[in-house]
């Protein structure tokens, strides 16, 4: 199954991007995990079906409400054993 790392910049940490994008993830039946990074971005990965993978990676552009995403970068990852879609502290 293809993975993918999405790492998303500008004002995305304290707007429930994390929060939003595990029920996205969920709600598309990816496994995975998103957690917020020190530098202020948000780092996603994900592992699924390649047009699910995209339909993330286009909500990953706009994100919650609150969220002002100035950047999206998405590389390749992988295949990796991922039982679930988790939010990492």
């Amino acid at each position: 199954m293809p993975a993918a790392r999405i790492v998303i910049t500008g004002l995305v940490q304290g707007v429930f991007f994390r929060a939003q994008a595990k029920e996205k993830a969920d709600e598309l039946a990816l496994t995975g995990w998103v957690r917020n990074n020190n530098e202020g971005s948000v780092e996603i990965v994900a592992q699924g079906p390649q047009d699910k993978l995209k339909e993330l990676e286009a909500w990953c552009h706009t994100g919650p409400a609150k969220a002002k995403v100035t950047n999206v970068t998405v590389t390749e990852e992988p295949e990796k054993e991922l039982p679930a879609f988790e939010i990492w502290y």
